[in-house]
């Protein structure tokens, strides 16, 4: 016993013309991306304080150095802060638009 199958057709959406005007509008604005870069310059000053200076002596350790209050402490909170402020610029709408 055969069985026969039907294909159905679909008509293709209609298209507009490629002169046709979008509508656009830019994602982010100039506020947007001036807190991104803030977020960006804060996220990279953390790395630098996390990264620190070249020891004196490389065959000395040192744990004031290493263990300091900058790198452990203050280095991390800058850079979970730079992270949080780009997400503010994220979400954050105009105030043209709202």
């Amino acid at each position: 016993m055969a069985t026969t199958t039907t294909k159905k057709t679909t008509s293709p959406a209609p298209r507009t013309p490629a002169s046709a005007p979008r509508n656009t509008a830019p994602l982010f604005g100039k506020e947007n991306y001036r807190w991104m870069l803030i977020g960006i310059v804060i996220i990279a000053l953390g790395l630098l304080l996390m990264g620190g200076g070249k020891s004196k002596d490389p065959n000395v350790f040192n744990p004031k150095e290493v263990y300091s209050f900058t790198r452990i402490t203050l280095a991390p909170i800058l850079i979970l802060g730079g992270f949080a402020l780009e997400i503010f610029a994220i979400f954050r709408k105009d105030k043209k638009s709202a």
